[in-house]
């Protein structure tokens, strides 16, 4: 069913298209005393003008050539007065639900920041409610301001059962009906199970073989050089797990392409500066580079967009021109979707942009309905936001726990080795450390000497109310505890804690608020998000999420700790080395296999 911003198929407007620009047929809009930033030639032209029709450029001509064809109709006329018009930007690898929003909250900001596509994997809903939390979010991605497209979940849950406990199983004939059901279904998302892939595991290749007869791209997710090869070999031709310059150089060479992470450089996804040095000192083309945001929080989603990303590969030396390819044509052309997106070229979408020399958004056109101006979103888009997907009474009914549970481990009884989980700054590897622990010693003695605090995983999706405990290095933690559904990636709840009283409280917060992410000490709860939708998101308007979680960043430094919550979500990840924990314990992730927390 078309909306209002719906832009018709090409293959009914070419007529139309091509009266316009041959001058025979009044244009719908006409945006004129413009710069153009073209991504196909890499150049700024002046003193151009845009024509549009259903949506769609038809035309791009010398300014003022519209006024003087005197085309009888009711063209509207925008004169952006010398600045510069470029295609909408296109993030080629996000997680929505990392900004804690819906799909239909998510465009607000997208839009604000000049995105206008986004390529999603919704690995984090499949885990807690398998195919149908998928289908609910493409269904909310329909009801969207935003061309939203899925790279479907290729790797839940992310370990085997006997590592951790997820709510979703999306089996090799799972993730074929996907892409058979549903025509936004692009590519096969991340495959995050990249040792599984290398070692040849059955599933694993199944699940790429879904994708590889099917024709579409497969995404991927390795660390570490020794695998390059082998998940090139596996059909896989993308990664946005470019972490510096030499691992980015290696992907190139085997011919996938790169999404440069650009985030918060206060958080584990900035890897940018390091990544983009295969192009600025190794010499390396950047025709198959991209850039990408991958996670973002609601804050950092409006402070860190997609247009702060393109700026920070300007400012770590490509040109304007070829950094705004990156975040456009570039992702585009990646997934065979460049005739639609990604440059001002007729018959395109007209996604368009006004940037100012900054290359800050100015206005935002989405298939030439004006959504933004002067950074501010339009009453039209206003409306819309307003008229967002309805999640079913299911997607709010997915934290089930156990009844009263331990939340702290039992000292050992003689002297005993501790394995403990050392953070790795930024926070996204960590190191396996062990610590002696003598008998006799009280918790409060060994955290003082070690600056360690508690770490638990507990099983919420009400299959057996499994608790993995652990000892967490480097935390900062002193005193109180924290707790978030959204553990990465089977997104049990995850805790860490100085003392089992704020434990249990961060705990029954999270359940009072049937998900989501709070801070507490002394008995008191300090700041709160709620993610009533699967755990996972917030069914309010994003400005209210963002102030919400800036709130919660607030209340969670002053507590002490070092990693930013999302990297601390990472802790239960158990695909990514050395040390993690999920409710089925530590997990040796080199080795895939539980180990104790005492020895």
């Amino acid at each position: 069913m078309l909306t209002r911003f719906s832009v018709a198929p090409l293959h009914t407007m070419t007529r139309d298209l091509a009266a316009v620009a041959m001058g025979r047929l009044a244009p719908d809009l006409v945006l004129t005393g413009a710069r153009i930033l073209s991504t196909y030639t890499e150049r700024v032209h002046r003193d151009r003008e845009v024509w549009i029709k259903g949506g769609r450029i038809a035309a791009v001509k010398p300014a003022g050539t519209f006024k003087k064809a005197k085309l009888a109709g009711k063209t509207k006329l925008h004169d952006v007065r010398g600045g510069i018009i470029a295609p909408g930007l296109v993030d080629p690898h996000v997680h929505i639900e990392s900004s804690m929003m819906t799909a239909c909250a998510f465009a607000e900001a997208a839009l604000l920041n000049g995105t206008t596509t986004v390529f999603c994997d919704s690995h984090e809903i499949g885990n807690v409610c398998d195919v149908a939390g998928i289908e609910w979010m493409l269904e909310d991605a329909r009801q969207a301001p935003l061309s939203v497209f899925l790279t479907v979940p290729s790797t839940v849950p992310a370990t085997n059962a006997t590592l951790e406990t997820a709510g979703g199983d999306l089996t090799p004939d799972k993730i074929g009906r996907i892409f058979d059901r549903w025509p936004e279904a692009a590519a096969l998302g991340e495959k995050m199970d990249y040792i599984s892939v290398a070692m040849g595991d059955p599933r694993s290749h199944a699940v790429l073989a879904e994708a590889l007869k099917r024709g579409r791209p497969v995404c991927g997710h390795i660390y570490g050089r020794d695998f390059v090869a082998a998940g090139a070999a596996s059909g896989i031709t993308d990664t946005h797990e470019s972490i510096d310059r030499d691992i980015a150089d290696d992907f190139l060479e085997n011919g996938l392409w790169i999404f440069l992470r650009g985030g918060n450089p206060l958080t584990p996804w900035h890897s940018l500066p390091q990544a983009i040095k295969a192009v600025t000192e190794l010499g390396a083309n950047p025709k198959r580079v991209c850039v990408c945001t991958d996670d973002r929080d609601a804050d950092d989603l409006f402070l860190f967009g997609m247009d702060w990303v393109v700026r920070q590969a300007v400012a770590a030396g490509l040109g304007t021109t070829t950094a705004w390819s990156l975040g456009s044509l570039h992702p585009a052309t990646r997934y065979g979707m460049d005739g639609d997106f990604g440059g001002l070229g007729p018959s395109r979408r007209a996604d368009l942009v006004l940037l100012n020399d900054a290359l800050e958004v100015q206005n935002t056109w989405y298939g030439g309905e004006l959504v933004v101006s002067g950074r501010k979103i339009t009453p039209v888009l206003d409306r819309a936001l307003s008229r967002r997907y309805r999640y079913p009474t299911a997607a709010y009914r997915t934290v089930k726990l156990p009844p009263r549970v331990p939340l702290s481990p039992a000292l050992p009884k003689t002297d005993a080795t501790a394995n403990v989980i050392r953070l790795v700054p930024p926070g996204i590897l960590t190191a396996h450390d062990r610590v002696k622990i003598s008998s006799g010693q009280s918790w409060d003695e060994i955290f003082a000497a070690s600056d360690l605090c508690f770490l638990t995983v507990i099983e919420r999706h009400g299959k057996n109310g499994g608790v993995g405990y652990g000892l967490l290095r480097d935390f900062g933690l002193r005193h109180g505890a924290v707790a978030s559904s959204v553990g990465h990636d089977a997104h049990n709840i995850v805790l860490a804690g100085t003392n089992e009283a704020d434990l249990q409280l961060a705990l029954a917060t999270v359940k009072k608020l049937k998900g989501g992410v709070c801070v507490v000490r002394g008995g008191k709860v300090l700041a709160s998000v709620a993610l009533p939708i699967a755990g996972l998101l917030s069914d309010r308007r994003a400005p209210v999420v963002a102030k919400e979680t800036t709130a919660l960043k607030r209340a969670w430094t002053k507590l002490g700790c070092k990693v930013p919550y999302m990297g601390f979500n990472l802790l239960p990840l158990s695909v990514i080395p050395e040390l993690r924990l999920t409710d089925k314990g530590l997990i040796d992730v080199l080795g895939m296999k539980v180990v104790p927390l005492f020895e």
